[in-house]
């Protein structure tokens, strides 16, 4: 079967883990996964949890080889706004030599890459040169909230040297890119009442609070005038950017003109007197990611709002702590909430940022790897997006992590028109082989 072939399969699973309207979905691309481990020569199990099913699969173990751990998930966003999609977001299709489909870079594209470079060496060889677990979760997208205590229950199944995700990205195409550092997240959602129900404006207005009004009044307090997040204490743990990371970054293919390019948007903004990558790779944010109120369909509906919600991310940096910075939060917001509304912060997922030394004896055999595989030299990156359990598999397991990404900047991962290269698809497959070959040769 051609290796695309199976990836389109995979993405016609609608598995949306933040709606529960698609739970069969997510099972159903659950079982596909486990069968599909199974048919590369790997010995699968899936595991039930209080949320989605975690898959494993694993080769024969044998004493004296290194064992490594590859993580990757199932789980995607919702698609939304549909209208933005040029083609339907679960049905696959392939324009200028890429993957058009939701999930396609984050992370189905991804973590099959990898599953598909064990089954052509199983193939070839007979063998793996390590022991190999791979585990594919259902939640990431939500936060992973069953799979540190997944790892904790099954904690001796889970002796490994080092873990492998690739699920982040690339500087540029054909560039191998080594992420030694990922922000770390806190998510809430803040929900307004005033009046029991919506109110005719001009028998009310002006005589009770508006939540819309104070909820837009509330959000525009999260950052002064120069950018920072207004929040007092929240800067007290940020680990200062050191000298040697400038440096390296200086030497990246990144512009401002390109980022814009990437993004649309017409200028460079956020926290005054630094560079944009490292406000997205080395400083902390705080971002509105929905805001709801009153009527949104067509034509003037003249009402004062019952009710206004926003969703807020987080973005955290090393050495910030997400359960130390949660009631700062909300002590923030509710500071700032009159008592004409009555506020509710309903938390949400959460996870610590990660980073680990460039030069260890495995980031030094996955540099190995990617140079054999794209045959240029390596790109040196943090990256702004969290995945979460990177810190937990190294406060639980006690191992360092390697992020060896293939998307693309333009791959609009978690927006409309997400997209994977195809060129990457294959490469990823590549370099499963080299990183299992290197890792191996490190005695």
């Amino acid at each position: 079967m051609d290796p695309v072939d199976d990836l389109f399969e995979f993405l016609r699973f609608p598995s949306i883990s933040a709606d529960s309207q698609f739970k069969s979905s997510v099972d159903d691309c659950a079982d596909w996964l486990l069968a599909r481990m199974q048919r590369a020569g790997l010995q699968g199990q899936k595991y039930a949890t209080p949320g989605n099913p975690i898959v494993v699969a694993r080769n024969e173990r044998r004493l004296g080889r290194k064992t490594v751990l590859i993580y990757g998930h199932y789980d995607v966003q919702p698609p939304d706004p549909m209208e933005l999609w040029e083609s339907p977001p679960f049905e696959p299709v392939i324009k200028a030599d890429k993957v058009i489909a939701r999930g396609s870079t984050d992370n189905k594209g991804q973590i099959l890459a990898h599953i598909l470079g064990v089954e052509s060496a199983l193939k070839e060889r007979g063998d793996l040169p390590v022991n190999l677990i791979l585990l594919v979760e259902g939640e990431e997208e939500i936060g992973s909230p069953n799979l540190e205590s997944f790892l904790k229950e099954h904690n001796v199944d889970w002796n490994a040297d080092v873990v492998a995700i690739s699920d982040t990205g690339m500087v540029g195409p054909g560039i191998p890119t080594f992420t030694y550092g990922l922000r770390g997240i806190l998510c809430l959602e803040i929900r307004l009442r005033g009046p029991v129900a919506d109110l005719h404006s001009g028998i009310f207005g002006g005589s009770v609070a508006n939540p819309a009004t104070i909820l837009c009044r509330i959000v525009a307090q999260l950052h002064d005038g120069s950018g920072r997040i207004a929040i007092p204490g929240f800067y007290d743990r940020v680990l200062p950017l050191e000298q040697w990371e400038r440096d390296l970054w200086t030497k990246l293919p990144f512009t401002e003109k390109s980022w814009l390019a990437t993004t649309g948007s017409p200028r460079i903004s956020g926290e005054k007197g630094y560079t944009f990558l490292e406000q997205v790779w080395a400083r902390p944010t705080a971002e509105v990611n929905g805001i709801g109120s009153g009527y949104q369909g067509e034509g003037p509906k003249t009402i004062v709002p019952a009710r206004a919600t926003a969703k807020l991310s987080f973005r955290l940096v090393p050495d910030q702590d997400p359960s130390e910075l949660k009631p700062r939060v909300e002590e923030f917001l509710k500071r700032q909430c009159p008592d004409s509304v009555e506020m509710k912060i309903i938390p949400q997922h959460s996870g610590k940022a990660y980073l680990v030394k460039p030069d260890s004896t495995f980031g030094k055999a996955a540099q190995k790897a990617l140079v054999d595989t794209f045959g240029k030299p390596v790109a040196f990156i943090r990256e702004g997006g969290s995945v979460p359990i990177t810190q937990s598999f190294k406060d639980i397991l006690g191992i360092d992590t390697l992020l060896l990404g293939l998307a693309l900047p333009d791959c609009k991962a978690h927006s409309p028109n997400e997209n994977f290269a195809l060129a990457n698809f294959h490469a990823g497959i590549r370099l499963n082989r080299k990183l299992l070959e290197q890792i191996a040769a490190t005695g």
